[in-house]
């Protein structure tokens, strides 16, 4: 055998098991929401449900507080993504223009925020003082510039040809027509990853919620399950329901609701994957 072949072999080998051990916690977790509350008490199910049972998810389903939550979470993630998307790909375009004076001095104090970050109570203070506690907008305003993206897609932009740009301002096309029929189009690779990025982080985040958010019909999925995870809330649902205490486990609930939250962002990802896939380079020219 080859040393490339052996070592492509192993490289294989290293990164199945790697995504063994994301995808088995998930597997067990759906396993246990699934099982029978004996089984699951005992704590006897592995990667197969035991006595299948779906109480849980009936339970979860019926639960008004549960969507209302989730169609927050939407809500924050989709318009988050979509502003981030506009106010990084916008600023990384003239950054990336050279006639744009001061853009590297502009671009210092991009990198700056790389190193020094917001306090919490100096944001706390701009956001309030802007109007936007409690209020959706504090989830998705804050973080909707971001460093790392407007640098992404600077360095992205300077790698389309130079001839295009041209071509455009010959047909008469300004900079934000550039921008908008000729850049945008050739940068679905680009956008998708930083797409993909943003909205896991917005859906994954709950610290924003903990401490902007007073009202209980605002709070996003993600607060909801921080709730079942550390706190009684699992018990206290069970308890609520009479019928549930035969039905389910405390144990069983939280892996249904945990379930239940992580689905919609997975679901997601097979549709922006195949950007991934096509690379950096997508759609330019080669000079």
């Amino acid at each position: 055998m080859k040393a490339e072949t052996r070592f492509q072999l192993v490289n294989n080998i290293g990164l199945i098991a790697l995504s063994l051990t994301m995808i088995m916690p998930m597997i067990h977790l759906l396993a246990v929401s699934l099982s029978s509350p004996s089984y699951a008490a005992a704590k006897l199910v592995g990667l197969w449900p035991k006595g299948f049972n779906v109480r849980v998810y009936e339970m979860i389903v019926g639960s008004g507080p549960m969507w209302r939550s989730l169609g927050v979470s939407v809500w924050i993630t989709v318009t988050g993504t979509l502003l981030a998307l506009l106010l990084c790909s916008s600023l990384a375009f003239s950054l990336s223009r050279p006639a744009m004076r001061g853009r590297k001095f502009l671009l210092r104090g991009i990198i700056v925020t790389f190193i020094f970050t917001i306090p919490l109570i100096p944001g706390y203070l701009v956001v309030r003082g802007l109007g936007m506690e409690n209020t959706l907008w504090a989830l998705i305003v804050p973080g909707a510039v971001s460093a790392f993206y407007i640098i992404i897609m600077k360095t992205f932009f300077q790698g389309l040809s130079s001839e295009l740009m041209d071509a455009g301002k010959i047909d008469g096309c300004t900079e934000f027509g550039n921008y908008v029929r000729i850049v945008l189009p050739l940068s679905k690779a680009v956008l998708a990853t930083i797409a993909l990025y943003h909205a896991v982080g917005q859906w994954n985040s709950y610290f924003g919620a903990l401490i902007f958010i007073r009202s209980r019909s605002l709070m996003p999925l993600q607060i909801i399950l921080r709730e079942f995870v550390q706190q009684d809330a699992a018990n206290n649902m069970q308890q609520a329901v009479p019928e549930m205490m035969a039905a389910s486990t405390p144990e069983m609930i939280k892996a249904g609701v945990i379930i239940f939250g992580t689905l919609p962002i997975l679901i997601v990802y097979p549709f922006l994957q195949k950007y991934f896939v096509k690379g950096a380079t997508l759609g330019s020219l080669k000079e």
